[in-house]
């Protein structure tokens, strides 16, 4: 019998594939863990590469034409060349994060309202940052933030030897949870056990099926 063989998988232009947490039922404690809220959203790479900008879903679809204001901060960045990762959402008016309004408009003609929460930095001005620590990763990313379009904005993270206040916090907002990261950790494509997602039970995200 010969087997087919179907050569690599071509990705587009500047596309990574994405580093996706494990789910978990209890979060890590101790100081080599940083918090971030997560958000209830699409998952984005965001590429510029000169005047050149995408933004792909996490299996690589393009999604530029549909974001206008996260390809628009992207070509503002005072940068040659950027790689961001990032969940990206549309907020109700109290600010917490609406999935079913976004999808929505991704499968329409998108949205200016869709924005980027940023809380990865993979590659800047050429330099490939993936083999550098998250605590590294997370510094340059803070600093490039600074001085950006309302288009992306900060995913805020916290410090703290025990994330269950931050995880209690997010419940009581109605937020989908958080995910526990390793500070000294790099960042790799694929599923990682450096980065630790506990969901809230009550949250719309946890019944449904498809992940993004």
């Amino acid at each position: 019998m010969h087997w087919h063989n179907p050569g690599p998988v071509r990705h587009p232009p500047g596309f990574i594939e994405p580093c996706l947490p494990t789910l978990g039922r209890a979060l890590p404690t101790g100081p080599q863990w940083a918090f971030e809220i997560k958000h209830d959203g699409f998952r984005f790479i965001c590429w510029r590469d000169g005047e050149r900008v995408r933004v792909y879903s996490r299996r690589g679809t393009d999604y530029t034409d549909r974001v206008p204001a996260i390809a628009e901060a992207l070509i503002a960045l005072r940068v040659r060349s950027v790689t961001i990762d990032g969940e990206g959402v549309v907020c109700r008016h109290n600010g917490v994060t609406d999935f079913d309004i976004l999808r929505a408009a991704m499968g329409r003609k998108g949205s200016r309202e869709a924005f980027l929460y940023a809380f990865d930095l993979l590659e800047l001005d050429g330099q490939d940052l993936r083999p550098e620590p998250w605590a590294t990763r997370r510094a340059t990313l803070t600093s490039l933030m600074r001085k950006v379009n309302p288009g992306i904005r900060l995913s805020e993270h916290l410090y703290a030897g025990d994330g269950e206040a931050v995880y209690q916090h997010a419940c009581r907002m109605g937020l989908e949870g958080i995910v526990a990261k390793r500070r000294d950790s790099r960042y790799r494509s694929g599923r990682s056990p450096d980065w630790i997602k506990v969901k809230n039970p009550d949250a719309p995200a946890a019944t449904r099926v498809i992940e993004r």
